[in-house]
């Protein structure tokens, strides 16, 4: 049983301020000396660096972690949430889009709604009174009543003019028995600037975001009722799960796939490091242009046996000493094609290492980096492809299946991923495809070259942990 007091910060739709609610929340109670775990629903990598970087203040660092319901499926939402949860005072989730909003055509999957649900949590709706008053009642009592398993504990008013558009909006929200926790003033954003895939990650900008911060804590603690928050994030019931693990299963007896028996269960995965060749070292991408990554990777990788070393390709000219496996998530490679481009010596020591057969796992700005030229400048040259920006908007969930064997996942193997990207890859796919995605359509994306997997869909190996263990095992071969 897992008792950490928890809120979902939800909202009617996108755009009402829920981020802007959910990190001043998570910086004001940090503020004053609580750890809180920070989480976000759905599959986005730019919110949870702002979330990890609001909890810092209390000096107790915590990753962002997302709860992707239909990437991980519902079964690990529970504990994916206990294993970011534990040791904590309070958890704080920020929804996705609109409460009732999930995965396209499939009903409530993937909402906020139902991660809710799954974690028995209360909700606070963060509600856009910008053009409305009396209508506001209506609203709220329409979200709390659609779904009688949701919890709507209260409401924070959110872009509210004056002093008289605050009471008429109470005294609306009287009739409603949802109770008013927090009123914030319409003013100018916090400088938090955005461009073609939303906000501009915090490693980007970490000094002006810390600034920004500390604006919002303050905007939240001057308006809203932080202790019946905190109270009603403490009303939520113990909730019936195991924290997931990374490290789970690692000795379990293999069956005949070469497939960990537990691999369904949460966290469960082989270590190669038990087998005694050592602990391969794994070079992991990062810095400004690669700032996509689940915390759970690394977990995984490090304890599937290996020794994760981050370095950054817009500043080292070298690989980390001894790497064996090279990973290179999402971000903005576009933004930085100068700056990539220039870096040759490390494109040549990429593009050497990928040659050799050593195992490469790139997703959406990895497999950029890896084409032979993005925008016109040189990348590291290891697929026969070239990409560049485009003004169209690649969005959403894909169900799709591994066409061949690759150092990443064995031919057959099926996963839930999400594609976000504005660039084209042209071709989209090698001889050897990586995946053929199977809905919404059906089409083959992506290589598998030597020892290299790469692609644009995005997948959490949380759902897939044999994919973290088999990719260990071929940088330790």
């Amino acid at each position: 049983m897992v008792n950490v007091p928890r809120l979902v910060v939800a909202a009617p739709a996108s755009g009402s301020g829920k981020t802007t609610v959910a990190t001043g929340l998570m910086a004001a109670f940090s503020e004053r000396g609580l750890a809180v775990s920070p989480h976000k629903v759905g599959p986005d990598y730019i919110d949870p660096g702002y979330h990890a970087l609001a909890v810092s203040g209390s000096g107790r660092a915590r990753p962002g972690r997302n709860l992707d319901a239909y990437m991980c499926g519902t079964g690990l939402i529970g504990p994916l949430f206990a294993h970011g949860a534990a040791g904590c005072d309070l958890a704080l989730v920020e929804g996705v889009m609109g409460l009732y909003d999930g995965a396209s055509g499939q009903g409530e999957l993937a909402s906020t709604a139902q991660v809710s649900k799954l974690l028995r949590a209360p909700v606070v709706l963060v509600v856009d009174a910008s053009s409305q008053s009396r209508s506001v009642a209506a609203l709220v009592h329409g979200f709390a009543s659609w779904d009688p398993e949701v919890r709507i504990g209260g409401v924070i008013l959110n872009k509210v003019a004056t002093d008289r558009h605050e009471q008429l909006l109470r005294d609306a929200l009287d009739e409603s028995g949802v109770p008013v926790m927090g009123v914030l003033r319409r003013t100018e954003q916090v400088g938090t600037p955005s461009r073609h895939l939303g906000l501009v990650p915090v490693a980007e900008r970490r000094a002006e975001a810390l600034a920004a911060m500390r604006e919002l804590a303050g905007r939240v603690r001057a308006g809203c009722d932080l202790e019946a928050l905190l109270a009603l994030a403490r009303s939520a019931p113990p909730l019936d799960t195991t924290a997931w693990e990374a490290g789970a299963g690692w000795d379990e007896p293999r069956d005949t796939a070469g497939r960990t028996e537990g691999a369904g269960r949460p966290g469960a995965v082989a270590s190669v490091a038990s087998a005694g060749r050592g602990r391969p070292v794994i070079a992991m991408a990062g810095g400004s242009a690669f700032t996509f990554s689940y915390a759970e990777h690394t977990e995984l990788l490090t304890a599937a046996g290996a020794d994760v070393v981050p370095f950054d390709p817009l500043r080292d000219e070298r690989l980390p000493e001894g790497t064996r496996g090279l990973v290179i998530g999402g971000g903005f490679p576009e933004v930085y094609a100068p700056e990539l481009s220039a870096n040759e010596p490390l494109r040549k020591a990429v593009a050497e290492l990928a040659y050799s057969g050593a195992p490469v796992a790139a997703e959406c700005a990895g497999l950029l980096y890896l084409a032979r030229s993005l925008d016109g400048r040189p990348m590291c040259g290891v697929l026969d492809a070239d990409a560049r920006m485009s003004g169209r908007l690649t969005l959403g969930y894909r169900e799709a299946v591994a066409v061949g064997d690759s150092a990443l996942a064995r031919a057959g193997t099926r996963v839930r991923g999400h594609e976000f990207h504005r660039t084209v890859l042209e071709p989209g796919a090698g001889d050897a495809p990586a995946w053929g995605v199977v809905h919404p359509e059906r089409r083959v994306e992506g290589f598998v070259l030597r020892g290299v997997h790469a692609s644009y869909l995005h997948t959490h190996w949380a759902a897939a942990p044999e994919m973290a263990r088999r990719f260990v095992e071929r940088c330790s071969a």
